[in-house]
């Protein structure tokens, strides 16, 4: 008898894990009986039928029970993103109905070699480390007396170390002492005080969309996760596919958008001849800007320009935004180092959220509490109402769990720790007030030292600009020049992080400037 057309003839489709189930168990029997009659056999030639048998059918089993995961509803664009040499992408996603038959499986180490012996990998270009990076380690090997680094974006003290915040030592004792904490794996979320808290600081403690329930945050890895992940939610669930960028802005932020399939195009920011904001061409490229397109900007202390909107351009900006129906997805990286205090530089972002529209925003504890290594940031997403930004959330979880599951925890500990004591965070505010009055006084001091110096063109706007950063209007060749004759290391677009200089090297940083212009020029 023709026992899985019998089977096929009562259990329909619709039960294809109650028949895969029943299938199972006949094929079972027939071995038993063949262990029974045929001892001789090896067992493991049996497993290897049974096996072989299941692969067949079709049948994936899970012997302790159903399957764990479902991901029969896979929607478009994750279909559309599904790489693998194993088939078409129907059939792909009919196999993820069960988690032994994924289809992507890991090679062995003899299929990673080709059959002449060489590598599968051959083909792979060599390619340099990105531009920062490659500065850094340049200048750790350059064994100069002289050299200076104003290339990477960290904050140091006045004898160029890297700066740790008194507050951060005393939050990590508390820690240390606190005996009954553990290492537990943190939600996928991440701490929920530390999310509730990082709301908190960025929308105010005021915020309607907070006391509505309008904000969903979550805990990422600093800000560069915090872009990631609300570029692949928004890849997944967002209609518009095309994000605007300002023209300049950091490096890295077209690498967030770029690999989950979002369009990158760029809107005017920065006018090089008066080395300030672009107002008019930015608010004529909103205007011109598709409906519903995603438009990146900064909170503040823009990198790498170091140029920002004043409140009644802010006001204006947002104005273009909300006519267009733009959603804006703001990148707050340097909170309470631009003008030293944590509900100034939160100004823009509030405009943003005051009057109920939506927005993403990602932040990051590297600069303002100087956890650079500790990688730890928040992205909120603001909804109309309570109900969707649930929805979010829990989408958001399906976001995350794939890329690293959860985040870390010691980082999250020690910004939840000064956040949520008043006094820790009134010293958290007072040492940024004091980091930021040393980056005014360090412009303050190079401009001053290059008007003395009678050093070729018109530097006022040095300070003008505000937060870390600081464009010197040099192009690329004068660079060289400073990095190959003074061991001076920077971007090549001229971009310097004030806070890597210090008062006593302001003067050979500005006779290596009034080199490179008066001999490149």
């Amino acid at each position: 008898m023709d026992w899985e057309s019998q089977i096929s003839k009562y259990i329909d489709g619709y039960h294809i894990e109650f028949k895969s189930f029943v299938l199972f168990h006949l094929n079972m029997c027939r071995f038993i009986v063949i262990m029974i009659l045929l001892p001789q056999l090896n067992v493991i030639v049996v497993a290897i039928s049974l096996w072989g048998v299941a692969r067949g059918k079709g049948h994936a089993f899970i012997f302790l029970g159903p399957p764990l995961v479902d991901i029969s509803h896979i929607n478009t664009i994750e279909a559309k993103r599904l790489s693998c040499p194993h088939g078409p992408v129907e059939e792909q996603k009919k196999s993820f109905n069960h988690v032994s038959n994924t289809p992507c499986r890991k090679m062995s180490s003899k299929s990673m070699e080709s059959k002449d012996g060489s590598s599968v990998f051959e083909h792979l270009p060599l390619v340099p480390d990105p531009l920062v990076y490659a500065a850094m380690a340049a200048f750790s090997k350059d064994p100069s007396p002289l050299k200076l680094n104003l290339g990477v974006g960290v904050y140091r003290s006045e004898d160029g170390k890297p700066f740790v915040l008194n507050v951060v030592r005393r939050a990590e004792q508390l820690l240390v002492s606190n005996l009954s904490a553990d290492k537990d794996y943190l939600p996928i979320t991440g701490i929920p005080e530390f999310n509730k808290l990082s709301a908190k600081l960025i929308f105010g403690a005021d915020s309607t969309a907070i006391k509505e329930n309008r904000v969903t945050t979550v805990q990422c890895l600093s800000g560069s996760g915090s872009l990631r992940i609300g570029a692949e939610f928004l890849a997944k669930f967002y209609s518009q596919q095309v994000v605007y960028i300002p023209q300049p802005t950091y490096a890295n932020h077209p690498n967030f958008f770029l690999p989950v399939g979002l369009a990158v195009k760029t809107y005017r920011y920065y006018d090089p001849t008066t080395n300030g904001l672009d107002y008019q061409g930015l608010l004529e490229d909103l205007c011109s800007m598709p409906s519903g397109a995603i438009v990146l900007f900064q909170a503040c202390g823009h990198n790498p320009t170091g140029v920002d909107p004043t409140i009644e351009q802010w006001e204006q900006i947002i104005q273009m935004v909300r006519s267009r129906k733009l959603l804006p997805f703001i990148d707050s990286a340097y909170q309470g180092l631009v003008s030293g205090n944590l509900e100034i530089d939160a100004q823009s972002v509030r405009l943003f959220v005051a009057d109920g529209a939506e927005c993403l925003v990602a932040q990051s504890y590297s600069k303002v509490m100087g956890l650079y290594g500790e990688r730890i940031g928040a992205l909120s997403i603001v909804c109309k109402t309570a109900e969707v930004a649930s929805k979010v959330e829990s989408q958001l979880k399906l976001v995350i769990r794939p890329m690293y599951s959860n985040p870390p925890i010691h980082g999250a500990s020690i910004v939840t720790a000064i956040l949520k004591d008043r006094d820790m965070y009134n010293q958290w505010n007072s040492e940024l007030k004091s980091m930021t009055d040393r980056l005014i006084r360090l412009r303050q001091q190079l401009f001053d030292a290059l008007c003395d110096r009678g050093t070729p063109g018109e530097w006022s706007y040095i300070t003008k600009q505000v937060g870390m950063y600081t464009l010197l209007g040099l192009n690329p060749d004068q660079v060289a020049f400073l990095n190959r004759e003074y061991h001076i290391y920077m971007s090549s677009d001229g971009r310097i992080n004030m806070a890597g200089l210090n008062s006593s090297r302001v003067a050979y940083l500005v006779d290596a400037i009034h080199a490179a212009i008066t001999s490149r020029s």
